[in-house]
């Protein structure tokens, strides 16, 4: 086998990523020398709809040019919620927990086939959703919201549905975090988590949702940076590199014969382990069919190297390369064809980007999931233009690595001011000399109603304190939890407690508008409120 020909063979088991907006050097030679097959989109390559397209056209273009028998896989992490690549233009849909909170799976599957068809419009086949892991430990640093709930059932049942949704819109799913995220305390884009959990417990918690979504079709799996030495005893490996985990237990035992993808090999949990490149050839050896490096050109040139240089000396062989090109070959005859890959930008063609009908479905599902947990009767607000409110809200930084900057400077006091067009706000928590409380203690003194929003809030979060000086003054507090539904286990003595679940736009909007009494919500938590 010539050289040339495997580079170009071993290049259709890659996923890459590539900075800004337009179709760099670097990612045509990967197409045109390694027939590199797949592209992952990040919020850094996004801009309005029309660009979007744009440059997935380019990028398909460029794979026609160098010869491609298929359309390139194009995807991105479009789960919805706090983890959402697309921007200006593009629908604000909720995210799996407040989705979740609507306790109907209908929701998922609808938001999942409009989530689709705004994908496929803008050239994108490809979505790494539904995320399937089970959230039943409240201390996660990176799932949180971005599950379903902590119920392996409804898990199931909701990704099931959502993932329906995506491939009957025409766009290939990957549902995550196989084994299972849900469970730990360490973010694997910072380290290595680990889980001492049995096979036994994996089969009666985390694998129930991979389970169902795999017998109702499941595109792909990706694999997580976890490692769980009930399954493989060998020191710090994890599920991704892991034979054990990929072909014994998702292939031979859970019987799935569609892809495996890893997740990023990027990732701090494999760089400062064995490393990128060799992280991709131990993922082949354990039986995955591609392997994503999402942004180092050095590292994606690197890790063919390596997998060359595997095939060549044995440790990769002729046999899996050719079962998963043709996995892989099966998947692109299922969902890309050059005829919708090389589509010119038409206003028609992105009509449905950001359209009425899915603003519609979008607030609906808000309406639906967004949860009043606490009310001891102040709600709904009864207000005139006399009323003194004092909105305190946290500053919307990222919470994790996985998640983009946004533009969005849509704030809970600008939802309040909706209603309520004397509100005023105050930031929480302070920096530096300012951290202390005391002057907003005194100035909350002024108010009829203190409103604040949380996000994420742990037992050393300065929030807990602030509520309890708050509670103290007598002022009447509503909370709004912005994130994780866990936040009001720390915080006491407030007269009402609403969970959003995501700070998104709408979100906050429909908070507003319930604390108002515009807005009816009917959400249900979908956790339940204890600590581990």
């Amino acid at each position: 086998m010539k050289r040339t020909r495997l580079q170009k063979e071993v290049g259709k088991q890659l996923v890459i990523g590539f900075p800004g907006k337009s179709v760099t050097n670097e990612v045509k030679e990967l197409i045109h020398d390694y027939h590199v097959g797949s592209i992952i989109l990040f919020s850094r390559n996004i801009g309005t709809p029309e660009e979007v397209l744009h440059v997935t056209t380019d990028l398909q273009k460029e794979a026609k040019a160098a010869g491609h028998k298929y359309p390139l896989f194009i995807g991105m992490d479009q789960e919805n919620g706090v983890v959402r690549r697309l921007g200006k233009g593009a629908t604000i849909f909720p995210g799996a927990m407040t989705i979740g909170a609507t306790n109907q799976p209908d929701y998922a599957y609808d938001i999942g086939l409009a989530t689709g068809e705004e994908l496929k419009a803008l050239g994108i086949n490809w979505n790494f959703a539904p995320v399937l892991d089970v959230n039943n430990n409240p201390n996660n640093p990176v799932i949180g919201v971005r599950s379903f709930g902590e119920d392996p059932a409804q898990v199931a049942t909701f990704g099931c549905a959502s993932m329906k949704g995506m491939q009957d819109a025409g766009v290939m799913t990957a549902v995550k975090h196989f084994p299972g995220h849900g469970d730990t305390h360490v973010d694997s884009h910072i380290a290595l988590p680990v889980i001492d959990h049995s096979l036994e417990r994996l089969e009666e918690v985390e694998l129930i949702p991979f389970k169902a979504c795999i017998e109702q079709g499941a595109d792909a799996v990706m694999a997580a940076h976890i490692h769980f030495p009930a399954i493989d005893t060998a020191e710090s490996v994890p599920a991704t590199l892991s034979k054990k985990m990929i072909t014994d237990l998702l292939r031979q035992q859970l019987g799935f014969t569609g892809m495996i993808t890893t997740d990023c090999l990027e990732m701090d949990a494999i760089v400062n382990t064995i490393g990128t490149e060799q992280g991709a050839v131990k993922a082949l050896q354990a039986g995955v069919d591609l392997a994503m490096i999402s942004h180092t050109y050095e590292r994606q040139i690197g890790a063919i190297q390596a997998i060359m240089a595997a095939f060549e000396n044995g440790e990769l062989h002729r046999s899996d390369l050719e079962a998963s090109i043709q996995r892989i070959s099966f998947y692109k005859e299922k969902y890309v064809c050059w005829e919708d890959a090389l589509k010119e930008s038409t206003k028609a063609s992105l009509d449905i980007v950001g359209s009425k009908k899915h603003e519609e479905l979008a607030w609906k599902t808000y309406v639906a999931g967004v949860t009043i947990v606490e009310n001891d009767g102040i709600l709904p607000l009864q207000v005139n233009e006399s009323s003194r409110i004092l909105v305190v809200e946290p500053a919307l930084g990222l919470v994790t690595k996985v998640e983009d900057k946004g533009g969005n400077s849509f704030s809970l006091g600008d939802a309040v001011r909706m209603y309520h067009q004397t509100a005023e706000s105050e930031q929480w928590p302070r920096s530096g000399k300012e951290k202390q409380a005391d002057d907003l203690i005194e100035k909350s003194e002024k108010y009829d109603y203190v409103i604040l929003g949380t996000q994420t809030v742990l037992p050393d979060h300065p929030s807990i304190e602030l509520v309890n000086q708050l509670v103290e003054t007598g002022v009447q507090l509503i909370c709004v939890g912005m994130r994780n539904p866990y936040d009001s286990l720390y915080l006491k003595g407030i007269h009402a407690f609403i969970h959003t679940y995501e700070p998104n736009v709408p979100a906050l909007k429909v908070a507003a508008g319930a604390i108002f009494g515009e807005v009816t919500v009917n959400g249900q938590l979908p956790v339940r409120l204890t600590r581990n």
